[in-house]
C-alpha cells in the first residue's frame, strides 16, 4: 500500500487559498454570485450617494461586510479541506497498520 491519493484535495487547497489570496487584495473574480452582486450593489449606491453630494459611508460599511464574508467562506472551506486531507491521511495509516500487524510474521 502507497501514500495515500490526495491529489484532488491538495489541488481544491491550492485553489481556495489563491482564492483567499485575490479576496484579500480585492479581486472580484473568487466571489460567488451573493457576494459579487452585494459589491456591486454596495458600489453602485455609494456612487449615486457621491454623484448627489452625501456620505457614502453605509455603502463602505455593506462593501466591507460583502469582503469579509467572502473571506470567512474561503477560510472555512480550506480548514474543511485540510481536515479532509488529514482524515485520508489518518485513513490510508490505520490500513497499512492493520495490513502490517496481520502477517506472517
Amino acid at each position: 500500500m502507497g501514500k495515500p491519493d490526495t491529489r484532488r484535495l491538495d489541488r481544491e487547497i491550492r485553489l481556495s487559498a489563491r482564492k483567499l489570496e485575490a479576496v484579500r487584495n480585492r479581486e472580484l473574480w473568487p466571489l460567488d454570485s451573493h457576494e459579487r452582486r452585494a459589491v456591486l450593489a454596495a458600489a453602485v449606491g455609494g456612487s449615486y450617494r457621491v454623484v448627489r453630494g452625501r456620505s457614502t459611508g453605509q455603502a463602505e460599511q455593506r462593501i466591507e461586510t460583502a469582503w469579509q464574508s467572502a473571506e470567512t467562506r474561503l477560510v472555512a472551506e480550506i480548514a474543511a479541506l485540510h481536515t479532509e486531507r488529514q482524515r485520508v491521511v489518518n485513513e490510508a495509516a490505520k490500513a497499512k497498520a492493520a495490513k502490517k500487524s496481520s502477517g506472517w510474521w
